[in-house]
C-alpha cells in the first residue's frame, strides 16, 4: 500500500459518509499529508458515546512518512481531535492565526503547548511539504479564516475545499476569493474534494448580513432579558448580537466556557476590536433586565451547557423567566432534536418566549447550497468530483449535481483509497477505519469491550452477584445480588433473585467450586440463566468471588 512508485492518492479516514470527525490523507510518491483532524458527536445510534474521534491507527503506523497536518479552519469537527490524537501522529501542524489561537488553548489544556510544532500560515499563504506545494484560498464560512487548500503535486493539482460558502457579506473576513478559484480553474484541476453538507438544499445558503439586520430589529423591540444562543465559533454572529445589543442600549454578558474561549481567541487576532469586553456571568446580575443581552452557549441542548442549566433553573448565577426571550440563532444538528426540545420545553415552562430559525431570519448555514456548488464547479472546472463531508444521501446528491455539470463524480466512504494517477481514478486499496470514544480523559474503541458493556448496561441494566467460598469450595453465608438499571433498590425481587442465584450455585459440582476461574465463570453462567428465565433479558452480568 505504501510503495514509492510515482502516484497520487486520496484516503479519508473520517468525514466521508458522515458529518464530523474529518481526517483526510493524501499520498504522493510514498509520502503523506493529513488535512484536518476533528471530532464528532454521539447520536441515537451511539447513545453511549458523547464525543467520538476517527481512529488514526493507519497513518500513525506510517508517521515517519507523514510530513504534516494542515487545518483548514477552527471548527471542532476539523480541529477538535488534535489534542487527543497528536501523540499518535507526532507531525508538524499548520494553521492560520485564528485557528492557531483556538488550537493553542486546546493544546495548553492537554499539556502539549510546548511539544507540538505549530506553524502559523497567513490566510491565502503558500508553503511546501515534500512533494506537496500547498496554498490556502480564502473562503467564507461561519468562522474566521476558513481556507480551502490547493494541493499541487508533480502528478496533478487537487482542490480540497474544506467548509465554505459564497456569501457576499460575511461581515468578518473577506468573501470567498472567487477570482483565485477561477485562476486555479484556468491552471487546471485534476480533482475537487468538496463539502457536501447542503448538497440537497436548492438555492443559496443566505448571508450573515441578513441575520445581522434581523437581530438588530428583534432585540430593539423585546422587553425583559434577551438571551441569544448560537454556535460559539461564529464570531460574525457574536459580533451581530453585540451590535444589536449596543443599538438597543443593552450590555452583553457571556455565559459559557466555549464562548469565552472563542471571544479570547478572536480578540487576540484583532476581531471584535470595536466592541468592549463582554461582561462575566457574575457582572450580568448587576445590569437591569431591560438593559441586558446574554450570549449563551448550548444551542444544541448540551446537558452541561449554560443554556441547559438556565432552562432547568440549576445555573448558579443566571436565571430567565416570565417576560424574557431566548433567540436560537442556530440550526438543529441532526440527532440533537430531543435534547434541544427538552431545553426549549423547560424554557417555555418558565414563561420564556422562544424565537428560532423556523419563524425568524436568525440563522444562515455556513455551507454551500446547490447554486453555490454549481458556481464553484464552473469556476474550478475539475476533471473529477469527490464529495466528502456528508452522509451518504448528501454525497449522492452532490455526485448527481456534478454529473449534471459534465464532471465525473467518484463516491467514496471512509477507508477507501482513491488512486488519482497513474491511470483513471479508481479505488485501489482500503485502510482499516474505526471510531474512538472520548471517555473522560481517555480514548476507548467504539466497538471495544468497554463500549459494548456500556451499550448492554444502557439497554438491559447490569447484575452483579457476590459470593464467598472457603478453600474446600463450600459457599459461606448467603450470596448477594445487586441489579442497577434492572431492578429498583429495595425491590423484593432482588432478594428473590439472590435466592435463585444461591440455589443455582448449590447445584455446581464440588470440584468446580475449588477453582476460582472455573467457579466464577460457572457462577456467571448460572446467574445469566436465572435472569433469562425470570425476565427474558440479557443484562451485563458479573460475579465477585471472595475466597476465604
Amino acid at each position: 500500500m505504501d510503495g514509492t512508485s510515482p502516484d497520487l492518492a486520496f484516503l479519508p479516514l473520517g468525514g466521508t459518509g458522515e458529518i464530523g470527525m474529518n481526517l483526510n490523507l493524501y499520498r504522493c510518491a510514498g509520502q503523506w499529508l493529513a488535512v484536518d483532524c476533528g471530532i464528532g458527536f454521539g447520536s441515537a445510534e451511539n447513545p453511549e458515546a458523547e464525543i467520538m474521534l476517527p481512529d488514526p491507527g493507519f497513518i500513525a503506523a506510517r508517521r515517519d512518512a507523514l510530513l504534516g497536518l494542515v487545518i483548514t479552519h477552527a471548527h471542532e469537527d476539523h480541529v477538535g481531535a488534535v489534542p487527543w490524537l497528536w501523540r499518535e501522529l507526532r507531525c508538524p501542524v499548520y494553521a492560520t492565526p485564528f485557528t492557531a489561537a483556538v488550537l493553542n488553548r486546546k493544546l495548553g489544556e492537554a499539556g502539549l503547548l510546548g511539544e507540538v510544532k505549530l506553524t502559523v500560515v497567513p490566510p491565502g499563504g503558500r508553503f511546501a511539504l515534500g512533494p506537496f506545494a500547498l496554498q490556502f484560498l480564502r473562503v467564507a464560512h461561519s468562522i474566521p479564516e476558513a481556507q480551502a487548500l490547493v494541493i499541487r503535486t508533480p502528478f496533478g493539482t487537487i482542490l480540497h475545499t474544506g467548509d465554505w460558502k459564497l456569501d457576499p457579506s460575511p461581515l468578518i473576513g473577506p468573501p470567498t476569493d472567487e477570482a483565485a478559484f477561477a485562476a486555479l480553474g484556468s491552471e487546471g484541476v485534476l480533482a475537487m474534494i468538496c463539502d457536501s453538507t447542503n448538497a440537497m438544499v436548492e438555492g443559496h445558503s443566505g448571508s450573515e448580513a441578513d441575520v445581522r439586520r434581523t437581530l438588530a430589529a428583534l432585540v430593539r423591540d423585546l422587553p425583559g432579558r434577551v438571551a441569544v444562543t448560537c454556535f460559539a465559533s461564529n464570531v460574525a454572529r457574536v459580533e451581530s448580537v453585540a451590535l444589536a445589543a449596543r443599538a438597543a442600549g443593552r450590555t452583553v454578558a457571556v455565559a459559557g466556557r466555549s464562548l469565552r474561549n472563542i471571544e479570547a481567541a478572536a480578540r487576540e487576532c484583532g476581531y471584535l476590536k470595536t466592541l468592549p469586553p463582554f461582561l462575566s456571568e457574575d457582572a450580568a446580575n448587576e445590569v437591569p433586565d431591560e438593559r441586558l443581552v446574554l450570549l449563551v452557549s448550548g444551542s444544541q441542548g448540551e446537558p452541561r451547557s449554560a443554556l441547559s442549566r438556565i432552562a432547568a433553573d440549576t445555573h448558579p448565577r443566571l436565571a430567565l423567566g416570565e417576560g424574557d426571550t431566548v433567540v436560537f440563532s442556530s440550526r438543529v444538528i441532526p440527532g440533537n432534536e430531543r435534547a434541544i426540545g427538552t431545553v426549549q420545553d423547560n424554557l417555555v415552562r418558565r414563561g420564556v418566549r422562544l424565537m428560532t430559525d423556523s419563524d425568524h431570519m436568525v440563522h444562515v448555514s455556513g455551507h454551500p447550497a446547490r447554486d453555490e456548488l454549481r458556481k464553484l464547479y464552473r469556476l474550478v472546472k475539475p476533471r473529477f468530483s469527490v464529495p466528502v463531508h456528508g452522509e451518504w444521501r448528501h454525497l449522492a446528491a452532490h455526485a448527481g449535481l456534478a454529473q449534471e455539470l459534465g464532471i465525473r463524480p467518484i463516491l467514496l466512504e471512509d477507508g477507501e483509497m482513491l488512486g488519482l494517477v497513474p491511470g483513471e481514478p479508481e479505488v485501489i486499496d482500503s485502510a482499516p477505519v474505526g471510531r474512538l470514544v472520548l471517555d473522560g480523559s481517555r480514548l476507548v474503541p467504539l466497538q471495544g469491550s468497554v463500549m459494548a458493556a456500556r451499550r448492554r448496561m444502557l439497554g438491559n441494566g447490569a447484575v452483579i452477584g457476590s459470593l464467598a467460598v472457603d478453600r474446600a469450595g463450600r459457599i459461606l453465608g448467603e450470596p448477594q445480588v445487586s441489579a442497577p438499571g434492572l431492578l429498583e433498590e429495595g425491590d423484593p425481587e432482588v432478594a428473590e433473585l439472590g435466592d435463585s442465584f444461591a440455589a443455582a450455585l448449590g447445584d455446581l459440582p464440588a470440584e468446580l467450586r475449588r477453582d476460582d476461574g472455573a467457579l466464577a465463570e460457572a457462577a456467571r453462567a448460572a446467574l445469566r440463566r436465572v435472569l433469562g428465565r425470570r425476565y427474558g433479558k440479557r443484562p451485563l452480568v458479573d460475579v465477585h468471588l471472595l475466597r476465604v
